[in-house]
């Protein structure tokens, strides 16, 4: 299997090149061979502030940390759990299978191969490193998604080929950056993970489990809404300055933390509720 990377992210804004740290571009040449390398480099992040509010301190074992993206992996593998409690039957055994599958395809493989995509997160872990984790990952999620085929529902292989593709469609932009969207987003980190472990349960979908997905889909797009604006602060701002002056007279003064922290709080809080709530609906299967 190829691991092939754009080179430049499509959900990053590139920064513009006359700054002191674009080299001028040569007649003849394409952009990108002329472009120094600090031009990839959001700004945020030479600047040295932590590209997510979950990132730890770059080097070593932390990178791997950060790689998985914490509160993210728990927030949709929360759906995985909320796909087995909507349906008609839970089986515990297939719910583990699931969780780990997920947990490999979107807390390992996909999030490696979004470092290896440029490096977003700024992590110092080797690109062989990076595509290793990838393929691994992916790997190991399908050969679960295929065991699954052969002991439960045969119809389970519709699900791991739409994951073995997906997964590197979206993160390494094939088909130029197509399924790298906010409507992408909402079907393969939220909607997929959650009718899958509702199907590999009973072998089959209720209303409940339509719904849900639809209700998963709306929120994977508020998820998108608030990190898309905090990524945007964190990697590409250098600097926010200004004041706010309310209605009573008093003022406050603004800047980057002013400017994160709503939407940064809403997001952990958000990652937070879904596995309690997730978690809630299972025991209700007890």
């Amino acid at each position: 299997m190829k691991v092939r990377a754009t080179g430049r992210r499509r959900d990053v804004r590139p920064q513009p090149r006359q700054s002191a740290e674009t080299v001028p571009a040569h007649e003849g040449k394409p952009t990108e061979a002329v472009v120094d390398a600090a031009e990839r480099r959001p700004p945020a992040v030479r600047e040295g502030a932590r590209p997510t509010f979950y990132a730890l301190r770059h080097g070593g074992w932390r990178d791997y940390i950060t790689l998985l993206h914490p509160p993210y992996t728990f927030w949709h593998l929360s759906y995985v759990i909320l796909g087995a409690a909507l349906s008609p039957a839970v089986r515990y055994d297939r719910l583990a299978a699931t969780l780990l599958a997920f947990f490999l395809a979107v807390g390992v493989a996909a999030h490696a191969l979004d470092e290896l995509n440029g490096r977003p997160l700024q992590t110092r872990i080797p690109r062989f490193a990076l595509a290793a984790l990838g393929i691994g990952g992916l790997a190991g999620a399908i050969l679960i998604g295929i065991a699954g085929a052969v002991l439960a529902s045969p119809w389970l292989l519709v699900f791991v080929a739409f994951g073995a593709v997906i997964a590197p469609a979206y993160n390494l932009e094939w088909f130029r950056g197509r399924f790298h969207s906010d409507f992408w987003f909402a079907i393969a980190w939220g909607v997929f993970p959650l009718l899958t472990a509702c199907y590999a349960s009973a072998g089959r979908f209720d209303p409940s489990a339509l719904v849900g997905a639809v209700a998963v889909f709306a929120l994977s797009l508020a998820q998108r809404v608030l990190s898309r604006r905090v990524r945007a602060v964190r990697r590409q701002v250098r600097s926010i300055e200004g004041r706010v002056v309310y209605a009573d007279g008093t003022m406050e003064d603004i800047g980057r933390a002013w400017a994160l922290a709503a939407d940064e709080r809403a997001l952990l809080l958000l990652a937070c509720a879904m596995p309690g709530l997730s978690i809630a609906a299972l025991l209700t299967r007890v």
